[in-house]
């Protein structure tokens, strides 16, 4: 986990869209992550923190090699 990440979950504790965003873009996981936000905090939270902990770009990927 990196630096950015940690920003990014720390976003994701105020408004857990917002972190999901940062990651991914306005993807699926972002939709997704608004509709289980509006169901309830504590989902939308959960699934921010795994997206932000296991979605890896390439570009992650690269430079950790």
């Amino acid at each position: 986990m990196t630096f950015g990440d940690f920003i990014r979950i720390l976003f994701s504790i105020l408004i857990p869209p917002l972190g999901v965003f940062l990651r991914v873009g306005f993807g699926l996981h972002f939709w997704l992550n608004i509709l289980l936000t509006i169901l309830g905090y504590i989902p939308g939270l959960i699934h921010a923190i795994w997206i932000i902990a296991s979605y890896r770009t390439r570009d992650d990927i690269a430079f950790r090699r």
